[in-house]
């Protein structure tokens, strides 16, 4: 689908809050409303918006320890490791790479304590990874809500 700079205006406002109102996007970037509801209708079947969600602070719901752990995984045991890796209550992606890890996870848990239960009770107990590395995140400085529009 070609987008054209007022699909990119719209995107842009949504991005930074979903649910502001398509009289508030038309008055913004000068359209009616009718056309931002059409337009937004049409970026949503063509699947360019894939959703609307909540930005929920980690911390506030008991989650204040983040990190990302890099995981070299055993030649032909990919699909069962990834499988696995899902099936873990704190993680919160998973990034198939390039470079020394294959896989990079970023993980919740409450504190340090739930933390190593999460590596060494569950990943490191799984079968299908042959290394991994935890880096505790300390502060995240800048993170986008989603791709650059």
């Amino acid at each position: 689908m070609e987008l054209d700079e007022t699909d990119r205006d719209i995107l842009r406002i949504l991005q930074a809050d979903a649910r502001t109102p398509f009289s508030e996007i038309a008055r913004r970037i000068d359209m009616s409303s009718a056309t931002v509801h059409d337009r937004v209708g049409r970026l949503e079947d063509e699947g360019v918006i894939e959703g609307y969600h909540a930005s929920i602070d980690p911390k506030a719901v008991g989650y204040g320890v983040s990190a990302l752990v890099g995981l070299r995984v055993e030649q032909g045991r990919e699909e069962d490791a990834l499988d696995s890796l899902r099936a873990i209550d704190g993680v919160t992606a998973i990034h198939l790479t390039t470079g020394e890890w294959d896989v990079i996870l970023r993980v919740a848990a409450a504190d340090t304590g739930r933390l190593r239960e999460l590596m060494f009770e569950r990943v490191a107990n799984m079968d299908g990874f042959s290394r991994s590395q935890t880096m505790i995140v300390l502060g995240t400085d800048y993170e986008e809500p989603g791709p650059p529009v």
